[in-house]
């Protein structure tokens, strides 16, 4: 069956809706993080943000102009579900369906994520993602905003880089809720993984119940990056498996194997971290998933370091003499075709997407706010490219989304480090297409005609 490509971009709700105490809106863990001294650079918040929630039907007019297929956005889970219980809040979720409409007005695919690490405060209060509990509160806020959008939405994402909120939100404590306790953080990796299988559970049994089944897709985004090991020494081997283990094994595996993979599980027992799995609980994270999205930026050569703080294995990170970009990331489009090959290999089955793929360059605007990003453009350039290499080769690659549509509130940096292809000023919020954006809706009108010239068979 013909499958075409579909082309889009992505954002998130705190990133770029502001209004954060407008219309019921109640306080996420990025706000509590963002007021707290030291933790954002310059004490920056996403208060305002790009102030989306007020423009956003320019917004999204604008996405039209670009020629998007699809905008992936999330939901502030404290907008629609206040606190994290009860019903829904209809001021709320009166923006999403007013975005909603939007985009399908303009022939623009609503593509929906549940969850982009802006948890309700209250729900931290009460233990956060280590509490086993939130799993089962994100299954009934799943089940609020499908409720609400399921009759115009098909493509629901659970979470958004499980790894990223377990980890720097848990462990190290560089993003919301700040703190640093390792059992605390494998715990909520687990948890997390549990709401994404109790959510689809829960989509997908609406979904049925109202006789809107067909064409619904499911599925979760994972942030992955090859750890490519330095040497071919045992050690530096080790290393990388291991690193490779904590990014992407210790969640590819329980959601596409229905197993956590051995040797981390053993590993995090003996270290004192284990993981809570109960009776049942991989069969419930092991969903089907229609849809398995891909965030990729970067890859990672990897080497032995000595054995880190009571016994927890170590490695260093090897830089090459490659291009980098303003987050201090190594540009490295081949290995994207790699990473996809090696999914299509050793996990078939879902359909994957690019779900976020770019690059914060210090951009320099002209006197009209024009942004000449010469190095953002082959950033797409090449990554597309690599992209559509591995689907050549039988990926079953069915999309790509840039990151980001706007410059926007980039978490702990503040607003310090720009990913848009569209620069937005942030004192008259003034929206103005880079170089980049320019690029890319050239790059989609080209590759769509190619297609209709040569469509490609897949799945």
């Amino acid at each position: 069956m013909e499958q075409k490509l579909l082309w889009g971009a992505a954002t998130s709700s705190y990133q770029i809706e502001g209004a954060v105490s407008e219309d019921g809106r109640t306080p996420s863990i990025w706000d509590t993080f963002c007021a707290t001294p030291g933790t954002v650079t310059a004490g920056e918040t996403g208060d305002v943000a790009c102030d989306h929630y007020h423009r956003m039907p320019a917004d999204v007019a604008l996405m039209a102009e670009l020629g998007l297929d699809v905008y992936r956005f999330s939901l502030a889970w404290p907008r629609v579900q206040p606190d994290g219980a009860g019903k829904g809040n209809p001021a709320g979720i009166a923006f999403y369906d007013r975005l909603v409409d939007e985009l399908l007005a303009k022939n623009i695919l609503p593509w929906v994520t549940l969850y982009h690490w802006d948890l309700p405060q209250a729900l931290e209060d009460a233990g956060g993602w280590p509490n086993r509990d939130t799993a089962y509160r994100f299954a009934e806020y799943a089940a609020v905003a499908y409720d609400a959008l399921g009759d115009r939405v098909s493509q629901w994402t659970t979470m958004n880089e499980p790894w990223c909120s377990a980890m720097l939100g848990y462990i190290t404590g560089r993003h919301a809720p700040g703190r640093r306790d390792a059992r605390a953080g494998f715990a909520a990796v687990h948890h997390l993984l549990l709401g994404h299988g109790l959510a689809s559970q829960v989509i997908r049994e609406k979904a049925r119940a109202n006789g809107r089944s067909e064409g619904l897709e499911v599925g979760i985004t994972l942030n992955l990056a090859p750890k490519i090991p330095a040497s071919e020494s045992p050690e530096d081997i080790a290393a990388a498996h291991w690193e490779d283990g904590l990014s992407n094994r210790l969640y590819l595996d329980p959601l596409l194997r229905a197993e956590y993979p051995a040797d981390v599980a053993a590993k995090l027992e003996e270290l004192g971290c284990p993981l809570p799995v109960q009776d049942g609980d991989l069969s419930i994270i092991a969903q089907p998933v229609d849809v398995l999205g891909v965030n990729y930026y970067s890859s990672n050569v990897v080497a032995a370091a000595p054995a880190g703080p009571n016994g927890w294995p170590a490695s260093t990170a090897v830089q090459r003499d490659v291009e980098r970009t303003a987050m201090d990331w190594e540009v490295t489009p081949e290995a994207l075709t790699g990473l996809l090959l090696r999914l299509e290999r050793e996990y078939p089955g879902p359909a994957w997407y690019i779900t976020e793929n770019g690059a914060a360059y210090a951009d320099a605007p002209d006197a009209n706010g024009f942004v000449d990003d010469a190095d953002r453009e082959r950033y797409l350039r090449t990554h597309i490219d690599a992209a559509l290499e591995a689907r050549a080769r039988g990926a079953n690659l069915r999309g790509y989304f840039a990151w980001s549509l706007f410059d926007n509130f980039e978490w702990s940096y503040g607003y310090d480090r720009r990913f848009g292809i569209v620069r937005v000023d942030y004192d008259t919020q003034e929206r103005t297409p880079k170089r980049s954006a320019r690029y890319y809706a050239d790059r989609i009108q080209e590759e769509k005609k190619r297609e209709l010239m040569s469509p490609v068979q897949t799945g």
